[in-house]
Order: structure tokens, then sequence, then C-alpha cells
């Protein structure tokens, strides 16, 4: 069995396609897979016991032994870099950008680091490109906006005393702004929304891949313990994943108007429970959901599927923007034309400033940039409540809590 879970680690090991390199607490390389060897230039196997200074462009060695001896003081995991290019060498000393993840852990009473290492050679020649194309782009605009300024002029004298001909010339201006004032907005939104994108999944993805290779470090029987933290790691990020590609494709839905809404009668119990059960997976220590009272006679006529998704998506940001210890209250009431969902917790609450903005799509608080999140979810459930016939609104005080209230439309049976 033991062989087995080796074999499967190091499968593991050198199938993925990020670089991985394990090092001891003396920067000597203890292990590295076929893709950071390939990455560097070197065959398999020429990097075991190799210093890890090799893979650094030699301008960088004189800092690098004090921040690895400050990772090591600390031991968290994060990204190398914090807001600087990082660079390696390969064994020809050509230099190169990369990306670098540091993840510490310890084996049989030894401190090792495994580094996920990204060649990002592509995408900074792509990045040197958008500026290219964004520069040209300038340009065309400052060319376009000089004829538009010469025509204006030009407009001007010729129809001076023409009031209906300045109306229109003043409209035309008017429209062109506004054509490329939307045209500006929407490549910042799809540059923004592509790191969004690169964002959300690559950090679940690494912890993801992380667990997995540590997984076929606990051979022991009494390890299952941690066997079983890294396989919950792993189900809590593929659900987190899982939600986001809904999310997305809820707004390409509701974007193209493909959306049939299926209005059934259920009882109402069997969607909260469905929500509370998927909701006590990813509560934090001592958190707790107060049950809603006396729904077990409540029956609504509704698009059984929404309601659960903008229920279960406001439990969970009850949850995720709420400390350890404390409680997430839900209260149901129903009368002849509306049930009422108020969801209340004693989270970090919405600053003020942000209150305005918080239904805008990937738009997040400031308070919650930290967090997980794409930002979409708020967006989502007002646009299906509306479409419904539905409201939600909120009250929120910062570091005291927020209160949501979802109200739908009982439909006619």
């Amino acid at each position: 069995m033991l062989n087995k879970e080796k074999d499967i680690f190091n499968i593991l090991f050198e199938a993925v396609s990020e670089g991985v390199i394990v090092v001891d607490k003396k920067q000597k390389i203890v292990s590295a897979n076929t893709s950071v060897e390939k990455m560097f230039g070197y065959e398999k196997g020429e990097l075991v016991n190799q210093q890890l200074s090799v893979l650094i462009p030699s301008n960088y060695h004189k800092g690098h032994g004090a921040h690895f001896d400050g990772f090591m003081k600390n031991r968290e995991k994060r990204q190398m870099g914090n807001g600087r290019d990082l660079y390696g060498a390969k064994k020809d000393g050509t230099i190169f950008p990369l990306e670098a993840g540091l993840n510490p852990f310890d084996i049989y009473g030894k401190n090792y680091v495994m580094a996920l290492v990204i060649d990002i050679s592509v995408r900074k020649r792509q990045e040197a490109e958008i500026k290219k194309l964004n520069a040209e782009l300038e340009k065309k605009v400052l060319e376009r906006t000089k004829e538009l300024s010469n025509t204006v002029r030009e407009l001007k004298a010729v129809n001076l005393e023409l009031d209906d001909e300045n109306k229109k010339r003043i409209e035309a201006e008017n429209q062109i702004k506004d054509a490329l004032k939307k045209e500006k907005e929407l490549n910042e939104l799809k540059t923004k929304f592509l790191s969004l994108v690169s964002h959300e999944f690559k950090t679940p993805l690494s912890g993801i891949l992380t667990s997995t290779m540590l997984l076929g470090k606990y051979k022991l029987t009494e390890q299952q313990e941690k066997r079983d933290k890294h396989l919950q790691t792993i189900t809590n990020k593929v659900h987190y994943l899982n939600n986001i590609l809904n999310d997305f494709l809820s707004v390409e839905k509701l974007e193209t108007g493909k959306i049939n809404y299926n209005y059934q009668p259920f009882k109402l119990s069997k969607v909260v429970d469905e929500v509370i059960y998927n909701a006590n997976m990813i509560l934090k220590s001592g958190q707790r959901i107060k049950y809603p009272e006396d729904i077990d006679d409540i029956s609504l006529t509704q698009d059984e599927k929404i309601i659960e998704l903008s229920l279960s998506n406001l439990v969970n940001n009850a949850i995720k923007y709420s400390p350890e210890n404390t409680e997430i209250d839900i209260t149901i009431f129903q009368d002849k034309n509306h049930t009422t969902f108020i969801i209340k917790d004693n989270g970090i609450g919405i600053p003020e400033v942000d209150q305005k903005n918080i239904f805008n799509r990937y738009f997040r608080a400031e308070n919650a940039l930290l967090t997980q999140g794409t930002g979409i979810g708020l967006n989502i459930i007002k646009s299906h409540l509306e479409n419904l016939g539905g409201t939600i609104t909120f009250e929120s005080k910062e570091n005291v809590g927020s209160t949501f209230i979802m109200k739908v439309i009982n439909k006619a049976k």
C-alpha cells in the first residue's frame, strides 16, 4: 500500500505542468520534477543536491540568503516577490521571468520548503504587446479626436447661424465621446475580468495541488487525521471553483436572456435544509447557523433553484465575512403575497462609502478585497429576483454586521 501511494505521489509530482522544487533549510535541492528541469535546462536528476542559488541570477545572490532566512523564521505560505519582478537563471545562463509560491512543511522533524514555479515569459511578452497596442490605440484616439475637432471647427464656421445644425453637431460629439468612453470601459472591464478569473482559479488550484502532493507523504495509519484534513481542503477548493463557474454561467445567461424560469410549488423547508447542509461544510470554528422557526408548513410557488441559489449565496457570504464563534441568524415569514427571507450576521459589515455599489458586477468592498470572491454573486441574485418580481435590500454597519432582506412574490398555483 505504501509503495502504491508513493507511486501515485511520484506520478502527480511529475505530471503537474508547474515546476516543483523542494529544498531543505540549507537551501540544498532535495527534489525537482521534470517541469523544473526542462524549465531551467537541466537533465533528469541533475539538480538534486545542488544549491538553490544555481537557479537564481548572480545579481540576486547577495540578498537571497537574508530573504530565505527570514522566510524560514516566519514559515508562512506566500507568493515570492511582493510586487517585484522575479527572474530565474537557466543552466546556459539565460535569464527569464517567473512566478513562485513558497509552501513550508515538516517531515520526520526536518524543515523543507516546496516552491511552485511558473515560467511567465509568454505572459510578459503578451503584456508588452498589450502596452504597445494600447499606446497605438491612444495615438489613434488622439488622431481621431484631432480630426473630430477640426471637423467641429469647420461645422461651426459653416453652420454658425443654423441653430438646428448646431444641435445636431453637439449630439454627434456626445455620441462619439460616449462611444469612446464605453469602448475604454469595456476594455478595462475585460482586463479586470481576466485578472479576476486568473487569481480566483489559481489560488484554489495551487491549494489542491499542494494538498494532493502532501497526501502521499502521510503513509502511516496514525496520520489519517492529516490525510483527512488535506482531503477536506481539496473538497472545499473544488466546491469553491464549481460555484465560480456557476456564477460565470449565470452572468452569461442573464446577459443573453437565455433563462427560462420554472415556477413550481415546493416546501420551503426542503430548500432551507439543503442550503444549511451545504453551508455547514464551510463553517468556521465556533460558527453556528440559527435555523428559522415555524417553516415546516410554508409552501412557495416559485423557481426553486433560483430561491436556493439566492439563499445559499447570502448564507455563504454571512459565513465568509463573519469571524469565528459567531451566529448566522435566518428568519423566514410569509404573508398572503410575499415570502421574506432575512439573513443576519455579526461580521465585518460593509463600509458606508461602498454600500451604493455593493450590487454592481465585480465590485468588492474595500474591507473585503483580501477575501476570496468574484464580486458577481450579489449582482446575479439581484438580477434573478428582479426578473421574478422580487427585491433584495440590506442594512449594514462596518465591524458590526449585515442584514440582507430578500423578498419574493408568492406566484399563483
